[in-house]
């Protein structure tokens, strides 16, 4: 029950307040009340906040979850006749590429605008952040000084060799970290890093941001790059496989040079064959709501993308930090770029 508690606020939410941009939502009888969404996200947090809509608003979410190149790669084969009213992912990178791809269209909303920072979605409106993320360093506190890593070039560092855990340069989360540093700082600084990293290397990079922290409670290193969610969701198990990891674990917010930590985004946009804009439309600015932005905040460990709305305890244990304002539309644009640099460093 304690696991499901920050769902509560959603029955009130669905029984007592009016619909979200009443406008957005308008249709003729005859028109379907319903939306398609693709997504990859798998959470019981999405489940939930799906219902709380239609219970809202009457319209019905008819969900399709895949991974993400598998939604992607869906999207594609169907074309124009796809159903797909609404694309949900992880990581402006991967939305970048599916507006690159022409999968997304262009929508205007005052609500979304409003809760949104326009450095979190598409300068031309084909996508919207949803919940925040930061990409950080976790550390073993018993063996390292915070002190010692307040930037991620400090990881370059030979003192780290052989120390350093990290996860596949396939994965677009570490794509979009190098995609920034190449909007700051050019292509030679961010592949200086990404050797830098291939040196100290503790091990192959292998498995996702759970496995480096879980790796960390085992030894097998010291420091690594990680979502905050991934370690917020750490500090709130109670799995006793992760219990030696939840003891150890100390987070640093490294700034990327003169600027502040890398952020990124799960978000949405509305497909370019979607044949319910209005509805799609209403249900993104439902999802950067006040009551939604808290239950993404408890239920995923995920920063609220709406200014006010607190964080977790879990996250707010971790302190505040200054985060990088770079318009993350540039990590789709330069993620062909990023990728090319890991391989170039032997990061793979």
């Amino acid at each position: 029950m304690k696991r499901l508690s920050y769902l509560l606020p959603l029955l009130a939410m669905a029984c007592g307040e009016p619909a979200p941009s009443e406008q957005a939502i308008e249709a003729t009888p005859a028109a379907p009340r319903e939306v398609n969404v693709y997504t990859h996200r798998h959470y019981d947090t999405d489940k939930a906040l799906f219902a709380a809509f239609t219970e809202k608003t009457g319209i019905a979410v008819k969900v399709i979850e895949a991974d993400d190149d598998e939604v992607l790669e869906r999207m594609a084969q169907e074309g124009a006749n796809s159903p797909c009213d609404v694309l949900i992912t992880a990581d402006a990178g991967r939305l970048g590429l599916a507006k690159a791809r022409g999968f997304l269209q262009p929508v205007t909303s005052d609500v979304l605008s409003a809760n949104i920072p326009a450095n979190l979605r598409d300068p031309e409106g084909n996508w919207f952040g949803l919940t925040m993320r930061a990409r950080v360093i976790a550390y073993d506190k018993t063996k390292v000084k915070p002190e010692e890593l307040k930037n991620y070039a400090d990881l370059t560092n030979s003192k780290w060799k052989g120390k350093v855990l990290v996860r596949s340069s396939e994965n677009v989360y570490n794509q979009s970290l190098l995609a920034a540093m190449i909007a700051h700082d050019g292509p030679e600084a961010a592949k200086a890093w990404a050797k830098g990293i291939v040196r100290n290397m503790a091990r192959e990079p292998k498995g996702g941001d759970t496995d480096q922290l879980l790796a960390i409670g085992e030894g097998l290193g010291t420091v690594t790059i990680a979502n905050s969610y991934y370690i917020g969701k750490l500090m709130a198990s109670e799995e006793p496989e992760k219990q030696k990891a939840k003891a150890v674990i100390g987070v640093v917010f490294p700034a990327m040079g003169a600027h502040g930590t890398h952020v990124n985004i799960s978000g949405g946009g509305v497909a370019k064959h979607a044949r319910h804009i209005p509805e799609a439309i209403a249900l993104l600015e439902f999802l950067s709501s006040d009551e939604v932005q808290r239950s993404f905040a408890e239920g995923n460990k995920e920063y609220p993308v709406k200014a006010g709305i607190p964080a977790s305890a879990e996250l707010a244990a971790f302190g505040s930090f200054q985060r990088d304002t770079l318009n993350l539309e540039a990590l789709g644009r330069l993620n062909a770029d990023a990728v090319k640099l890991f391989d170039e460093a032997g990061w793979h």
